[in-house]
This record gives structure tokens, sequence and C-alpha cells, in this order.
């Protein structure tokens, strides 16, 4: 029961749509009218600014951080050592989910890149500092988030079961290494809409939020 608690909470506390909210205060419209549609940081910075993108970000880390971190230390206080682990990565899942399908928006989620990263900084900080360095690098580079997120996704993956070496297949390890893998596969799954524009070669990069663009546009006019 309290596994299924833990988790239950992940995933309403994952479900809560900061992108959603962001845009509603400051747009008074749905973010997902604008942009690419989705309610992530990304969306969110492209349209109204990396001040706010900033601050999504932050939020939805913290939905996935604060459940999994919580459901780590109640594991740690009250079950063995066995089992606790698996306290947390239940947990975590649970939240990512939560943001990729959210309850409040019928299912209409975002990628779940933020709040996995929140959850995998309690779960596995020296694989998540090497995706991070890869995301800041593809990003840097090609300016493209959807491609920086999905070779952080796939790095994280591979390098927290190479650290875990063959005690990926202990049975307290277990939880630990399915996420590992089926983690990042999710989030490659839901930037399967962006894998199609990448090879096309239309995926938009992030440069000027829309709100400066569309107002320099109104600006020049008018002069």
């Amino acid at each position: 029961m309290t596994i299924l608690t833990c988790s239950s909470i992940g995933f309403l506390l994952g479900g809560i749509p900061f992108g959603y909210l962001v845009g509603r205060l400051i747009l008074r419209d749905d973010i997902r009218n604008h942009g690419s549609g989705n309610i992530g940081a990304t969306n969110v910075a492209r349209v109204l600014g990396w001040r706010w993108g900033s601050l999504v970000l932050l939020l939805d880390a913290l939905k996935g951080l604060l459940p999994t971190w919580a459901a780590a230390r109640l594991a740690d206080t009250h079950e063995p050592d066995s089992m606790q682990i698996h306290f947390a990565v239940a947990t975590g899942i649970c939240t990512i989910l939560g943001h990729m399908y959210p309850v409040y928006l019928r299912l209409r989620g975002g990628k779940g890149v933020a709040t996995a990263l929140g959850v995998v900084l309690i779960l596995a900080p020296k694989a998540m500092l090497v995706a991070v360095a890869v995301f800041a690098v593809v990003a840097g580079v090609t300016r493209l988030v959807a491609l920086a997120s999905i070779m952080a996704a796939l790095v994280f993956g591979g390098v927290q079961l190479t650290l875990m070496g063959n005690s990926a297949l202990d049975v307290r390890n277990l939880s630990l290494t399915i996420f590992s893998i089926v983690v990042p596969l999710l989030i490659i799954w839901r930037h399967r809409s962006n894998i199609v524009r990448l090879v096309s070669g239309t995926e938009l990069a992030v440069t000027a939020p829309v709100a400066e663009d569309n107002k320099s546009e109104s600006d020049a006019g008018g002069g």
C-alpha cells in the first residue's frame, strides 16, 4: 500500500501542467495553440521567452525531484534495504508518466524531459550529469532541443547501465535497471513527431520567442 500511495501521489503531482498554467496566466490562452503545441518548458520559452521557460523548467523538474526524494526518505526510514530503491523508482516513473499523460489535461502532456531530470537527480546523479553535459553541447551547437533531449536520454541510459555493471541484474537494483531502459525509450517515443521533423529538416529551433518576433514585425510595420 505504501508504494502504491507514493506512486499515486507522484502521478498526480507529475500531472500538474505548469507550462499550461503559465500560458493561461501570461498569454490568457492555451500554450498548446502556439509554437510547437507542447506544454513543456521549451515551447514556453519559444513563445514567451526564456524567463518563463526557465520557470517552467524549474517547476517541472521539482515535481519530479520532490516526490522521488520523499519516497526515498520514507523507504529509508520504514523499509528494508532491499526495497528502498524500488520505492523511489516506482514513484519517479509514475511522476514522469503523470507529466506525459496528465489527468488534468485529458492525458495531453509534455515530453517528460524536465520531470525526468528531477527524478534522476535523486536516482542516478552521476549519469544525469553526463546526460546534462551532452544535452548542453548538442543544444548549444544545433539549437535543436528535441535532438538534444533524445541524445541525452540515450546517453543517460547507456551511462547508468554501464555504471551499474553486473549489479544491474541484482534483485535490489532491478527496478533502477528497468528505469534506465524504459524511461529513455518513453522520452524518445514522446519525441516521435519531433523525430519526423528532424528527418525532414522542419524541426523548430529555439531562437527568439515567437511573441518577440511578432512584436518586432509589428514595430517594423509601424515604422
